[in-house]
């Protein structure tokens, strides 16, 4: 199946679902990360729900990381050319949705990409390869590749990876994990 016929697919997939499964399913990602050793960085990346879209919920996540004292990055998208500058998010944080309802930091502290180490990943569907699906913008796929190699990159999918391998251009960025309500892959070995 072609990138766009998975796009279509997955879109369509994630607009069948409740309010309630998307709230259990949210959760059950957030409880999988948990079980990932990826907790002893500093700096994570996270994105904001776009709920007209019905995306995972990452207040769960938020959750998470603000327990657990951490730094969390969000981001603002530049639209004109595809790129999105990085905020640290704070208690004085206002946050407002964008033409395209994504909920994004208004101004604040900017942090650069070489200073993550973590970002969760928002996709549609990725293959048992790390090769991921977005909404086809290419927004993710250079920021990825601003990061330092050493950047863990999660993503965070309602639906199992596809057993087919995606054709992957040259600009798409990999992820290192996928995590799902029921299953976390893992595509790189760390040491």
């Amino acid at each position: 199946m072609k990138k766009f016929e998975l796009r279509k697919k997955y879109k369509a997939l994630r607009q069948l679902l409740s309010e309630s499964e998307i709230d259990d399913y949210s959760l059950a990602i957030a409880n999988q990360l948990l079980k990932l050793e990826a907790w002893d960085k500093s700096f994570y990346h996270i994105f904001l729900t776009i709920e007209e879209q019905k995306e995972i919920n990452t207040d769960y996540i938020l959750n998470i990381l603000s327990g657990k004292d951490k730094n969390i990055v969000i981001s603002k998208s530049n639209f004109e050319d595809y790129t999105m500058t990085h905020y640290l998010l704070t208690d004085n944080t206002r946050i407002k949705k964008n033409d395209y309802n994504i909920p994004e930091p208004v101004d604040g502290i900017e942090i650069q990409s070489s200073k993550l180490d973590v970002v969760f990943v928002p996709l549609l569907t990725c293959d048992k390869s790390g090769n991921r699906i977005g909404y086809g913008k290419g927004f993710y796929d250079r920021f990825l590749a601003d990061c330092k190699p050493e950047t863990i990159k999660i993503g965070l999918s309602f639906f199992e990876a596809e057993d087919e391998v995606f054709e992957a251009s040259e600009n798409d960025v990999k992820l290192d994990y996928c995590v799902t309500p029921n299953e976390t892959y893992q595509f790189q070995k760390f040491l």
